[in-house]
């Protein structure tokens, strides 16, 4: 049996946000209840259960010794707030039509820089591998993990609208293209910048 270590560290800041979300989320299904708007009521407890996703990600990232950029608790409480809160309960969609492209390209580039630390920690670079080889490898592979999360999200924007009505999807085909549009383009230019970063690292260092 593998000693459990804590690599990621719990953010007191983005606990502190989601617990004080989460008692705004409260108070909002209560009131949704006593008003028995029963939409509202799904959308909140959905948010709620959202919040916790970091948390329980950052616990299991750690029992499989996999590490998680720095800032990914703090964002990703951000990103569920931003979409879920103020964009479905306090319908930021609909009130904003760049609201959901913003999200998209936000989770676009976050997905990428995730990928890429989770595959430097869980991929040993072989001898025969060259550094250009493996920073390519690396790119691909982080630009095809947030293409397919982002798949991933529409499915579950659909899912939303079909068992609680939350109508998350606005535009039908069109509103699914747009969205996995705007994260490819966002994906890729974070791709971009972190292959040529990286390439520039290689060139400076010293050989032998």
């Amino acid at each position: 049996m593998g000693q459990w270590v804590m690599i990621n560290q719990n953010s007191k800041l983005s606990v502190g946000i989601a617990l004080l979300f989460e008692i705004i989320l409260i108070g909002a299904a209560f009131m949704s209840i006593t008003s028995r708007q029963w939409k509202n009521l799904s959308l909140t407890l959905l948010a709620m259960v959202c919040l916790l996703l970091p948390f329980i990600i950052t616990r299991i990232a750690n029992m499989k010794h996999i590490t998680l950029p720095p800032s990914f608790q703090f964002i990703t409480v951000i990103f569920v707030i931003l979409a879920q809160y103020l964009g479905e309960i306090k319908k930021f969609y609909q009130t904003y039509w760049w609201w959901d492209l913003l999200l998209h390209a936000i989770a676009g580039s976050f997905v990428v820089i995730i990928t890429l630390y989770i595959i430097k920690g869980i991929i040993r670079k072989e001898q025969e591998t060259t550094d250009q080889r493996f920073t390519l490898f690396t790119s691909l592979a982080a630009f095809s993990c947030s293409i397919a999360l982002g798949t991933l999200w529409e499915m579950f924007e659909f899912t939303g609208d079909y068992l609680f009505k939350a109508n998350m999807v606005k535009g039908g085909l069109e509103d699914t293209s747009t969205d996995l549009l705007i994260k490819i383009v966002a994906a890729f230019i974070t791709s971009m910048i972190y292959y040529y970063h990286s390439l520039k690292g290689i060139r400076r260092l010293p050989y032998d």
